[in-house]
C-alpha cells in the first residue's frame, strides 16, 4: 500500500543487439553440443556397426552381458557362440560388445 510500483524502462537502441547477441549465443550452443555429444556418439556407432559386419567364424568375442566365448557359425542376424566345450548360444548378432585377441580364451 505504501510502496509505489516500479517498472522497467526499455532502452531504444539495446533491443536489436540483445536478440543477435542471442541468435549467436544459440548457435554457438547447439556447435558445442554437436562436437562433445552427437558427433563422438555417431564415431561410436559407425565403429560399432564395421566390426559387426566384420565378424568372422573363428573369433573370440565378448557379449553385452559379459559372456565370453568362440563364433562358431554366422547367420544374416544370427550368432552361434561356443561358450564352453560342448555349450553354444544362438544370440543376435547385435548382442555382440566387442571382439577379443586371438587366444585370449585360451588363458582364461
Amino acid at each position: 500500500m505504501w510502496i509505489n510500483n516500479a517498472y522497467a524502462q526499455f532502452g531504444g537502441a539495446g533491443g536489436a543487439d540483445s536478440g543477435m547477441s542471442s541468435i549467436i549465443m544459440m548457435i554457438g550452443m547447439f556447435a558445442v553440443l554437436y562436437f562433445i555429444m552427437i558427433r563422438p556418439q555417431m564415431k561410436r556407432q559407425k565403429e560399432l556397426k564395421a566390426m559387426l559386419e566384420s565378424l568372422a567364424k573363428g573369433d573370440e568375442v565378448s557379449t553385452a552381458s559379459g559372456l565370453m566365448g568362440k563364433i562358431t557359425e554366422i547367420k544374416d542376424q544370427y550368432v552361434t557362440v561356443e561358450l564352453a566345450p560342448n555349450l553354444t548360444v544362438k544370440m543376435q548378432r547385435s548382442a555382440i560388445g566387442a571382439v577379443l585377441p586371438k587366444d585370449t580364451l585360451k588363458s582364461i
